[in-house]
């Protein structure tokens, strides 16, 4: 997810699916949680260098979307990256 500034207004996060829009950028698990606890700690404004807490609304409503469809969630890691093999982009055990 990126910030982008709508005016005078507080920032709002939004969804970068293609991972390409220009910023700095943070990343959420597909978890309520996760999303409901990065909020209160305010973990955005951190990650995202704000200086205020930014509108999670976007956020809110694509990771809804992501739960309650039939299937299974986006992948975040791009085909033939070789990043997909074990699961673990850290892992150094192959």
């Amino acid at each position: 997810m990126v910030a982008v500034s709508e005016g005078a207004g507080r920032p709002a996060l939004v969804v970068d699916v293609a991972r390409r829009m220009p910023g700095r950028g943070a990343w959420l698990h597909l978890d309520p949680g996760c999303l409901e606890l990065a909020t209160r700690r305010r973990a955005f404004g951190r990650a995202l260098r704000l200086q205020a807490a930014p509108d999670v609304a976007a956020v809110r409503e694509h990771l809804e979307h992501q739960l309650t469809a039939s299937g299974a969630p986006t992948s975040t890691v791009d085909e033939g990256s070789g990043l997909e093999a074990d699961g673990d982009p850290m892992s150094t055990h192959r």
